[in-house]
């Protein structure tokens, strides 16, 4: 893109060249409003608000026929929505469960796959990491009756932004047992290169995993070519899943009969499961991963959302998102380059995820005027505002938008009526 293409006609003649814009019919936008914070809750799709409707007509039709009868059998569905989702991840058939949230399905593999023995004990993660990954690392520690202060090895950021590759490398030494890191920094939206990093750690002979909550939908993964151990990641960023919907996680088959940590009813063997024995026949993929009964009405919107992504494609999502966040990116340096806005997400397309992340000294006051003039941002504290235009639904000439009402907010000092404070939920 040339420095000199700044005009709006310029973005409408991206729009109009894209060949994933029909797509934005799918999604219900509000009127008047430019909607960046995909990367936190996506959109809800026609296809989910269908799906959701069709799971409730089962319900009724059917009762508790509904498990084993109707178009998409609740028995099976986690699995279903699992297969619909490999091709994200670079899955092999049944390494993928849709099951739990985030949290749960973490605690659920570090219960699996950290066994710390004499001082190989140790769980490495990073210090930028999402608050609840670490909070759940440290309550696994002091369940096996280890110190978190001692046993979590966390690598530092020497900006507050970027995670050094070579420096994570370095902190992978024979005291490590487990390592625990995320696909995407949620803040920076940095990308970690996790071919490598898993390369790196199986030399060493660790078990390695990775939360992709901010990579899954936005960028691709070729998980078991990479030969990493497990993964988990929510489903309602990117994939537009809906408010607290259910989670997923991915085993590598090589693992296929490894006990869970944590066993649940949902974790059997299908034809096993109604024998109800006391001993546990677990199931033969990552289903034995699974702990209570699969919330359906809360999986349902996955049924119509990753519809949209299969047909879609996600390197085609990939090539159109960075496309966007390059032409944000370039009218930012170009629009804005005198209000002290940093732009502090990697520039290049390997190391960039799905969102922008701008640093002002007054980022929460301006978020709040950005949503006055109707553009939806994301506040990350202390001083982040992040900007995700999601390929499926937004477009070039609502990035040119949106940086014209931030240069407006800028230049007549709007963000100076409100308090430069977080919301409850920012």
């Amino acid at each position: 893109m040339g420095k000199h293409e700044f005009t709006k006609s310029y973005a409408q003649s991206l729009d109009e060249k894209d060949e994933l814009a029909h797509f934005r019919n799918e999604f219900y936008i509000q009127s008047g409003s430019i909607y960046f914070d995909g990367n936190s809750l996506g959109l809800l799709s026609k296809r989910s608000e269908w799906a959701v409707l069709s799971l409730l007509e089962s319900w009724k039709a059917l009762g508790i026929d509904g498990w084993t009868k109707g178009e998409n059998p609740w028995f099976y569905f986690a699995e279903k929505l699992g297969k619909m989702s490999e091709s994200l991840v670079g899955a092999e058939p049944g390494e993928v469960i849709v099951t739990g949230s985030t949290t749960a399905n973490l605690h659920q593999l570090v219960a699996t796959f950290f066994k710390p023995e004499g001082k190989k004990a140790k769980i490495l993660a990073d210090e930028l990491n999402f608050p609840s990954d670490i909070y759940a690392l440290k309550s696994q520690l002091q369940l096996h009756g280890l110190d978190p202060a001692e046993h979590l090895v966390q690598v530092g950021s020497k900006d507050g932004c970027i995670i050094q590759e070579e420096d994570i490398i370095e902190a992978i030494t024979d005291e490590i047992a487990l390592i625990v890191l995320p696909s995407v920094l949620y803040r920076s939206g940095q990308i970690l290169d996790m071919k490598r990093l898993t390369e790196e750690a199986h030399k060493r002979g660790i078990f390695i995993g990775f939360d992709l909550c901010h990579s899954i939908g936005s960028v691709p993964h070729s998980l078991s070519k990479w030969g990493v151990d497990f993964a988990f990641w929510c489903n309602y960023k990117h994939l537009n899943g809906g408010p607290g919907g259910v989670g997923s996680l991915y085993v590598n088959k090589k693992h296929f009969g490894t006990a869970p940590g944590l066993a649940g009813w949902f974790g059997s063997h299908k034809e096993k499961q109604f024998d109800m024995e006391h001993i546990f026949t677990q199931a033969q993929d990552a289903s034995a991963y699974q702990m209570g009964t699969p919330h359906i009405l809360s999986m349902a919107p996955l049924l119509g959302s990753l519809s949209i992504f299969n047909e879609a494609g996600i390197k085609n999502i990939r090539a159109k998102s960075l496309k966007l966040t390059e032409y944000l990116m370039e009218l930012i340096d170009n629009e804005l380059k005198e209000y002290n806005f940093i732009i502090a997400n990697p520039r290049d397309d390997q190391s960039r995820g799905g969102h922008i992340l701008l640093e002002h000294e007054e980022a929460a006051r301006i978020c709040k005027a950005l949503k006055a003039n109707k553009v939806i941002p994301d506040f990350r504290s202390s001083n982040g505002i992040r900007l995700a235009p999601v390929a499926l639904y937004n477009t070039f000439e609502e990035v040119w938008e949106m940086v014209q009402v931030l240069k407006k907010i800028m230049e007549e000092e709007q963000y100076k009526q409100f308090e430069n404070k977080r919301e409850v939920v920012a």
